[in-house]
């Protein structure tokens, strides 16, 4: 499976809008409103990187209000993050904290953060990526004061993190 992520600036006040239109898109798996450096991040799931390629430029770059993307594309490379135990407390709605992080790595050290991110139960999933940054990795906490904390004690702690950049999730745009 292909992946990847797509960071939008839009219209002040248009999120919702935004986030409704990339909701209604076949290829799209998660969407959510952020604080930080961009509004919107976009998950795209596809079998093929054409199919991903078409619909961020076919699709997402001519939405209506929207001002600019960076995409980051998923590397093919090992799994680490599968299906599992990790995934209960967000399938039973327990994590209402949420962000993604966006790491630069020391160069060459990409898959031994991903690595290390996997023995971190917070992170419900992670990538390798092309792109402006290295790795991405999604945290799901029950409140953001322990997202703050695995956030600035374990994964900025982690060998070969260099920088980061969070984008808490809004919950109040996405309904």
């Amino acid at each position: 499976m292909t992946k990847a992520y797509v960071l939008i600036n839009c219209d002040l006040g248009s999120e919702q809008f935004v986030i409704s239109s990339l909701k209604a898109v076949d290829s799209v798996t998660e969407v959510h409103g952020t604080l930080g450096l961009y509004d919107v991040i976009v998950k795209i799931e596809s079998d093929s990187e054409e199919k991903i390629r078409k619909t961020i430029t076919d699709i997402i770059r001519k939405m209506p209000r929207i001002h600019s993307t960076v995409t980051l594309t998923r590397s093919e490379g090992k799994e680490l993050f599968q299906a599992s135990e990790k995934l209960i407390g967000a399938m039973l709605g327990k994590n209402k904290a949420q962000a993604f992080v966006v790491i630069h790595t020391d160069k060459g050290e990409e898959y031994n953060v991903l690595k290390n991110l996997s023995h971190i139960s917070e992170v419900k999933e992670a990538d390798v990526v092309f792109g402006h940054y290295d790795v991405i990795c999604k945290i799901e906490t029950s409140e953001y004061k322990i997202l703050e904390k695995i956030i600035t004690r374990a994964i900025r702690k982690l060998p070969h993190v260099r920088t980061t950049m969070t984008l808490n999730v809004i919950p109040e745009q996405e309904s």
